[in-house]
Order: C-alpha cells, then sequence, then structure tokens
C-alpha cells in the first residue's frame, strides 16, 4: 500500500485559513493539525478520550497512547506529540473544556463528534488543493 500524501507547508497554511471562516475553527483547526503533526487517522482522533491527551495535572502529553479498538488495525500504539501540537492542544483545550472525559471532541450540539464529522475535514484539505 503506498503512503498516503502529506501536505506542504503552504497547503496547510491555506487549509488553516479556510478552517478560521468557519463554524467551530477552534475545534476543527486542533483535529486537522492532529493528523498533520502526529499522523494519526481521522478514526484515532474521533476516537481520543480526554485522558488519552491529558496527564493527571491536566497538562498535554508527551505522547498519546492509543488502545487496540481505537485503531484502524487494531493493535495499540503510542502518538508523539511534538511542541507545535501541545501548543494548540493547550490552547484548544483552555477554550473549550470538555464536557465530560469521555471525548476531546465534542460536535456543536455537544455530542460527541464522531468519524462523519472528522471525514468533512478531509473533503476541505481535498477542496484546497
Amino acid at each position: 500500500m503506498s503512503q498516503a500524501k502529506t501536505l506542504t507547508p503552504p497547503e496547510l497554511r491555506r487549509v488553516l485559513d479556510y478552517v478560521a471562516t468557519r463554524k467551530h475553527a477552534a475545534r476543527n483547526r486542533a483535529m486537522r493539525l492532529m493528523t498533520h503533526y502526529s499522523g494519526m487517522r481521522v478514526g484515532e482522533v474521533a476516537a481520543l478520550r480526554i485522558d488519552d491527551v491529558l496527564d493527571a495535572d491536566g497538562k498535554v502529553r508527551n505522547e498519546i497512547r492509543l488502545d487496540a479498538e481505537q485503531t484502524k488495525g487494531n493493535y495499540a500504539r503510542v502518538v508523539f506529540v511534538n511542541e507545535k501540537l501541545q501548543k494548540e492542544l493547550t490552547k484548544y483545550l483552555s477554550l473549550y473544556a470538555p464536557v465530560n472525559r469521555e471525548h476531546t471532541t465534542r460536535s456543536a450540539t455537544g455530542l460527541d463528534l464522531r468519524q462523519h464529522a472528522l471525514r468533512s475535514l478531509g473533503r476541505v484539505t481535498a477542496l484546497t488543493r
């Protein structure tokens, strides 16, 4: 299977500029950057729980441990979180503290955000290329 194409810096900038003009810009920016900086799949981002991202002190972890049921291949894995992504997640979580400790991302109605909503970010990426 071939490697998925990653966005170039100018392409990422265009996507983020577009996302900034839409509803729920902070949430969508955080999710898009999670896929870009960490290499996480859309389904993995949707499956994240707040405790996966934050440590006991409430700080963004240096690495996220994904359980087997959170991944595509049903194999647990570790995703490293670089400083840029840590700053983005800290910013997002300071604006939108989760209602419960189950999921990090929420829909406009307060429901857990599922993969179909995240896939729209992929469509936005395709449109901006």
